[in-house]
Order: structure tokens, then C-alpha cells, then sequence
């Protein structure tokens, strides 16, 4: 596949970049590295901040929140109503999962084969105490998330399906599109974890069916970390209440009774960083300057080409899965823990990242995986930098 984003056209943004002149990453799944202009806007808050004071310096600058929030609603095809900014992927997830209130003995919550540790850890301290269940969907063969065995699971004591889009230790991308089909035929609230896919996919919640998603600001659409999207549909908002409030999103009426907001700001809180909302929203607009298309494209291909490198490489196990897959790449290095790659590579100015069992536990111990390296790009990354990578992998295989 070619990319719209010529060589040109990186070396520009990379040129943006300062973090590229000091660090080979390969860690954008982790967090990815801001441009300048987004340092500059964060920046430029906090002087503001410190200069008038930084409650009047939020008042002032009010209007980026809000700029943030109408860029996000228009990177997933969403109304402004229906987006809190948050403080990350897990907390406006979390939020979501919290306001469905509280859980009954039987109730069943299917999740992806690939759920998120964390989203998982925050269901089974639910699900435990209230004697709920949390299965796992199989996967096909392909690895990916079977529509059809999710249908094969439906009852009446479904009360909730959740799919992470795109998993934290491997390549593979979830037909989630085809899970939000099965969700709404059946009337059954649909939440996706689309940590990895923000900024690097095209996405549509009223394609995708989705009641909910959240994604962070800090790995492909390089924002700040300390950001977060959490999309809610209108609709569906009525059926969660949020588990703490205040006056921002429940102001207290004549009576002094709190208010909900008819919005997704329910899920926001007035002890929000401005600065961090300022350089989210430079980040989404760079995102959107560029073009999600043109971003997704450029990633396939850079992505493609170091998962054929890495798999020629002796002593090199590159352990991705699914049919259409994302800038994720999973690897182990024969006779060596992942941790003990990413250090050794860190060395030589390479940063990957690894992961062990409790990322995507249903997963990796499915497939008997105890850990797992993972080099991820971004439409920064370019050939040099995966040269770089392969004679730092290849000085570990010899």
C-alpha cells in the first residue's frame, strides 16, 4: 500500500517533533511523542496561569475545553454533547462502566477474548461482590473476536458487552463494527476500549453501535498524557449515573438539590487541567489536519514493512494475529524475556515497549504467552529508525 504522507511531508512533522532528535520510539502505543506546538500550547497555559492566576487563567481560556471537545466529537462522528474530556482512557472507561449502577447475582458481562487488564480489574471487583459473571468470547481462527459465538452467548442475563478494539499485545483489530450490530439488534450496552485505535483508525460511533467509548489522548493522536475522550450516545446517556459529581457537572438548583447534566460533561469534573486541554486540542487538530485516513494508511504500511523485517530475523518470533492489522507489533527474541529486550535496547537509544500476562490475561494465557515485546509505530516512524531497531535486535540474537 502507498502513502499519502510522502517522505516529504514526515520529515516535516518530524522536523516538529523535537523528541525525535533524542530518542529512536517505537513505544506510540505507549505514548507517543507530542509536537511542538503542543508543547507550546501547554506551555503557554501554564504562563497564563502563572501570571494571572489560574482560575482566572481558566476562565479565560474556557473556549479550548470546548474547542478540544468539538474536535473530538468530530474525529468520531459524534455530537460535542456527547464528549467529556477526561483525565485518560481507564478513568473515563471506568466512569462509564460505574454509572451503570449497581450489579445482580446472575447478571453476565462477554468481553473480547483481548479485554484490557485494567477494564477487567475494574468489572471482577464488581462482578465479585455481586455475584456476577465475566466470560470471555472466543476468537476465530484468525484470532479475532467470533461474531457469530457472541450471538451463540446472548440470554436475557447479558447486561453488558465490551470489546478493547484493538489489544494492548498484539496487531490484531476487532471487527468491532460487527460486535455493534449484534449489540443493538439485541438491545444489550456495547462499550469499546479504543485505547489504541484513536487517532490511528478512522472511526464512526454510529457505525461501530457503540453505547460507549474511550480512548486517551497521549498515544496515536500524541496529546498530552493526562487526556482522555470519553464518547457516550445521547440516547443512552440517561442510563448512567455518574458515581461521584460536583457543582460543574451537577450544579445544585434553588433547592440545593444537584442537578444532572443532560450532556457527557456528567462525566467531567471542574478540577480539570486547562493546560492539558489545551495541548489535547492542538494535538486533535494536527491529527485532523493531517487526516485520520491518511495517518491509518501511513501506519499499515510502516507497520507492515517491520513485521516482515522482524520475522526474517533469526531467533525472532513475531507473534501478531487477526486479518487487518493495526501499528502494534508483538514479538519475543529466542532465549530472552521481553523486559530484558526493552532494556537492552534502551541502551542503544531504542525504546519498545513489553508486556506480561496481566495486560490481556484472557488472551495470553490462551495462547500460552507469557510475555511479549512490542515495537509500535507511528506515521513518524521511518526506515532508518526500523533499520536502527533491527541492528539493535540483531546485536541480541548473536
Amino acid at each position: 500500500m502507498s502513502s499519502p504522507l510522502s517522505p516529504a511531508i514526515v520529515d516535516a512533522l518530524r522536523a516538529r517533533t523535537p523528541g525525535v532528535r533524542t530518542t529512536t520510539h517505537f513505544n506510540h502505543a505507549g505514548a507517543s511523542l507530542p509536537s511542538a506546538a503542543t508543547l507550546d500550547a501547554i506551555h503557554a497555559h501554564l504562563v497564563r496561569e502563572a501570571s494571572m492566576g489560574p482560575m482566572e487563567a481558566g476562565a479565560a481560556a474556557a473556549e479550548q475545553t470546548e474547542r478540544a471537545r468539538t474536535l473530538a466529537a468530530r474525529l468520531l462522528n459524534a455530537q460535542p454533547a456527547e464528549i467529556a474530556l477526561t483525565t485518560g482512557n481507564s478513568p473515563g472507561w471506568g466512569a462509564a462502566f460505574a454509572g451503570l449502577g449497581p450489579w445482580r447475582a446472575g447478571q453476565r458481562i462477554l468481553v473480547g477474548r483481548h479485554e484490557w487488564g485494567g477494564n477487567l480489574a475494574t468489572m471482577r471487583l464488581v462482578a465479585q461482590r455481586a455475584g456476577a459473571s465475566i466470560e470471555p468470547i472466543p476468537s476465530d481462527a484468525s484470532g479475532r473476536v467470533d461474531p457469530r459465538a457472541l450471538e451463540a452467548m446472548l440470554d436475557d442475563r447479558v447486561r453488558l458487552i465490551a470489546l478493547t478494539w484493538l489489544p494492548a499485545n498484539g496487531g490484531l483489530i476487532n471487527p468491532a463494527a460487527a460486535i455493534g450490530q449484534i449489540a443493538r439488534r439485541h438491545g444489550i450496552p456495547y462499550f469499546i476500549d479504543a485505547a489504541q485505535a484513536v487517532g490511528q483508525l478512522p472511526i464512526d460511533v454510529a457505525e461501530l453501535g457503540c453505547d460507549v467509548l474511550a480512548g486517551p489522548g497521549r498515544k496515536a493522536l500524541r496529546g498530552p498524557r493526562g487526556t482522555g475522550l470519553l464518547y457516550v450516545r445521547r440516547d443512552f446517556l440517561p442510563r448512567l449515573t455518574p458515581a461521584f459529581v460536583d457543582t460543574y457537572s451537577a450544579p445544585l438548583d434553588a433547592h440545593g438539590e444537584p442537578v444532572l447534566r443532560d450532556d457527557a460533561v456528567r462525566f467531567e469534573s471542574s478540577e480539570a487541567s486547562i493546560a492539558l486541554h489545551c495541548g489535547l486540542a492542538n494535538a486533535l487538530e494536527e491529527a485532523l489536519e493531517i487526516g485520520i485516513d491518511n495517518i491509518h494508511a501511513r501506519i499499515d504500511q510502516v507497520a507492515q514493512a517491520l513485521r516482515e523485517q522482524l520475522a526474517a530475523l533469526p531467533g525472532v518470533s513475531v507473534l501478531d494475529q487477526g486479518i487487518e492489522r493495526s501499528g502494534l507489533v508483538s514479538f519475543n527474541v529466542a532465549g530472552m524475556d521481553a523486559l530484558s529486550v526493552r532494556r537492552s535496547l534502551a541502551t542503544q537509544g531504542i525504546t519498545i515497549g513489553s508486556n506480561g500476562v496481566a495486560y490481556t490475561p484472557f488472551d495470553m494465557t490462551s495462547r500460552g504467552l507469557t510475555q511479549i515485546a512490542r515495537a509500535s509505530v507511528s506515521y513518524l516512524t521511518t526506515d532508518a529508525e526500523i533499520d536502527k531497531l533491527l541492528a539493535g535486535i540483531r546485536t541480541l540474537t548473536h
